[in-house]
C-alpha cells in the first residue's frame, strides 16, 4: 500500500483501501451475538465506529469522558438505527481511578465482552500532568488503555472460552508513531517538561499503542487464549482530536488534501480489524487502509515492547499505591 494506493483509493490485498468506508468493510457481517466497548465513542471516528458496529448488530458500550456528548451520540445512533443496542458509561482515560471505576461498572453489568476498541485519545496538547502525575498524552493514549485492557482481559477470556467466539482488541495508533523521541520511548523522562515536544510526545504515545498490542498479542498467544490484538492507523481525518492544533492541521490539509479521509473512511480500518472474518487468528499486526503494514523499527522491537510492558505495570502500581 504505497502513496499511489492512498491517493487513488485502489484496494489492497484485503480487497479494501483508503477510500473504503466502515459500512463497506463490514457489509454482510452479522455480529448480533457480540458486545463491544468503544472508548471515545462519543465523537469523530469513535462515534462512526460505534454506529457501524451497532448497525451490524453489536451491543455497543460507548465509553466517554463527557456524558452529555455520550448521550447525544447514543441518540444519533438510535436515530440512524432504532434497533441499535447502545449503552453509555463514563470513562476518563487520564485517571487511573476512573479507569478502575469504569471496569468495575462494566463487569457489574454481567455482560459478555467480545471486542475492545481502544480508540480515545488526545493530540498535540500543551505540557500538562494528569491527576496521577503522568504526562497527559502518555497517560491518556497509552496508560489508560493499558490498564483498561488488563482490567477487562479476564472478562474477554471468559467470554471467548464460554462462547467459542474469538475476542478482538484493537488499539488505535497512528502513522505519527514514526515521529517520536530518540530511543522510541523516553522511559526516564516521561514527565520531564524541559524536553517536552507536543508532536514527539504524541508520536511516543502512538508508538506505545503498537508496542502494547504486540506484547499483549505475544502473551495471549503463548497462553493459548482465543483473543487477537492488533493496532491500526485510521488515516488523516479532521476530528475533535485535533482541537489543540486546528490552525496547523487546516494548513497541512490545504497542501495535502489528497491524503485526507472523511470520517466514514477513517473508521473503516478499525471496523475491518474488529469484525472481518478474514482476520480470524491474526494478531500482533499493524494495519493501514484495511491492509497489513509494517510499522517503524521501534514498532517492531520486541525488546522495547517488553520494556514498555514492565514500565507501564510499575507506573500503574505506583499510582495505585501498591
Amino acid at each position: 500500500m504505497g502513496i499511489f494506493s492512498l491517493v487513488t483509493g485502489r484496494p489492497g490485498q484485503s480487497g479494501f483501501g483508503s477510500a473504503s468506508t466502515a459500512e463497506q468493510v463490514s457489509d454482510g457481517i452479522d455480529a448480533t451475538n457480540l458486545t463491544a466497548i468503544v472508548t471515545g465513542g462519543a465523537s469523530g471516528i469513535g462515534l462512526e465506529t460505534a454506529r457501524v458496529l451497532a448497525l451490524r448488530g453489536v451491543h455497543v458500550i460507548v465509553a466517554a469522558r463527557n456524558m452529555d456528548a455520550a448521550d447525544e451520540a447514543k441518540q444519533l445512533i438510535l436515530k440512524d438505527n432504532e434497533r441499535a443496542r447502545v449503552d453509555v458509561l463514563q470513562l476518563d482515560l487520564s485517571s487511573v481511578m476512573s479507569v478502575r471505576s469504569f471496569a468495575e461498572g462494566f463487569c457489574a453489568l454481567d455482560l459478555p465482552l467480545n471486542i475492545l476498541i481502544n480508540n480515545a485519545g488526545v493530540m498535540f496538547c500543551p505540557f500538562q500532568l494528569s491527576e496521577d502525575g503522568i504526562e497527559m498524552q502518555f497517560a491518556t493514549n497509552h496508560i489508560g488503555h493499558f490498564l483498561l485492557t488488563n482490567l477487562l482481559l479476564n472478562k474477554m477470556k471468559d467470554t471467548a472460552r464460554t462462547t467459542g467466539v474469538e475476542g478482538r482488541i484493537v488499539n488505535l495508533s497512528s502513522i505519527a508513531h514514526l515521529h517520536t523521541y530518540q530511543g522510541g520511548i523516553q522511559f526516564d523522562k516521561i514527565n520531564e517538561k524541559s524536553s517536552y515536544s507536543d508532536k514527539r510526545a504524541y508520536g511516543q504515545s502512538k508508538l506505545a499503542n503498537i508496542l502494547h498490542a504486540n506484547e499483549l498479542s505475544r502473551r495471549l498467544e503463548a497462553e493459548g487464549a482465543n483473543i487477537t490484538v492488533n493496532s491500526v492507523h485510521p488515516g488523516l481525518i479532521m476530528t475533535p482530536l485535533m482541537r489543540h492544533s486546528q490552525i496547523l492541521m487546516k494548513t497541512l490539509k490545504l497542501f495535502s488534501y489528497f491524503l485526507w479521509k472523511n470520517v466514514p473512511q477513517g473508521a473503516a480500518t478499525t471496523c475491518y480489524v474488529a469484525l472481518h472474518p478474514s482476520l480470524k487468528g491474526v494478531g500482533g499486526k499493524y494495519f493501514l487502509d484495511c491492509n497489513e503494514m509494517k510499522p517503524s523499527a521501534y514498532g517492531s522491537d520486541e525488546k522495547l515492547a517488553k520494556q514498555l510492558w514492565d514500565f507501564s505495570n510499575k507506573l500503574v502500581d505506583s499510582v495505585s499505591g501498591k
